[in-house]
C-alpha cells in the first residue's frame, strides 16, 4: 500500500494514563510504540491526538461520568509517553475539554476535518488507543466526514473490559467501511 502526499496518519491519545502503570491502563498498551514510530516518517502529515481533560468534567465518576480520574489537564499522566517520537507529528489535538463532549473521537470538539482538508487529505489512517474506544470512535467519524479510512492493526491495542470488546470494536468499524492494515503492509510498499 503506497502513501501519499493526501494521505494522513492520526495517532490517538498514546498517553502516559492509557499505558501500563497509568489511571485507566491498557495491559498491552506499550506494543504501540514500535509500529507507530516507524510509519510515522512517511507521513507528510500526522497529528497526535490527546484527551485533555478539565479536572471538573462529566466524564469522572467523580461527576457523573463512567470513568476514573485520567489524563486531566496538565498532569504528568495526559502527557504523550516518551516512548513516542515527537519529532514527526505535525500538530497536536486536544480533546475532551468541554462539558458536552467525552472527546472520543479526535474529530469531537476539534477542528480536525477542518485541517485534514486544507490539506487536501483523502485517506487517514488511524493508529494509538484504545481501540474499542477513541480509536473505533475516530476511525468511524472520519469515515462519517467522507475520508477513506486505514486502521493499523499492529499499532492499537484495546481496554477490553469484556473480553470481546476488541473483536466487538472491530467488526464495528468494519460495518462503516474502515479497512485495516498493519505497519508491516505499509513498508513492504517503498
Amino acid at each position: 500500500m503506497d502513501i501519499a502526499d493526501t494521505d494522513a496518519l492520526v495517532v490517538v491519545d498514546v498517553q502516559n494514563d492509557f499505558l501500563p502503570g497509568g489511571a485507566l491502563a491498557v495491559a498491552d498498551g506499550n506494543r504501540v510504540f514500535e509500529p507507530i514510530n516507524r510509519v510515522m516518517r512517511r507521513f507528510s502529515y500526522v497529528v497526535a491526538t490527546r484527551d485533555w481533560h478539565p479536572r471538573v468534567h462529566p466524564h469522572f465518576e467523580e461527576h457523573g461520568g463512567p470513568w476514573p480520574y485520567h489524563c486531566v489537564q496538565g498532569t504528568p499522566g495526559a502527557e504523550f509517553s516518551p516512548k513516542l517520537d515527537l519529532r514527526h507529528v505535525d500538530e497536536v489535538l486536544s480533546k475532551g475539554m468541554h462539558a458536552h463532549s467525552h472527546g472520543y473521537s479526535g474529530f469531537d470538539g476539534t477542528n480536525l476535518d477542518e485541517r485534514l482538508r486544507e490539506r487536501n487529505v483523502r485517506r487517514v489512517f488511524v493508529c494509538g488507543l484504545a481501540t474499542d474506544y477513541c480509536v473505533k470512535a475516530t476511525a468511524i467519524e472520519a469515515v462519517q466526514h467522507g475520508f477513506e479510512v486505514t486502521v493499523l492493526t499492529d499499532a492499537i491495542a484495546a481496554v477490553n473490559v469484556k473480553c470481546t470488546d476488541e473483536a466487538d470494536a472491530l467488526s464495528e468499524m468494519a460495518q462503516h467501511g474502515v479497512r485495516f492494515a498493519t505497519t508491516e503492509q505499509l513498508a513492504a510498499a517503498v
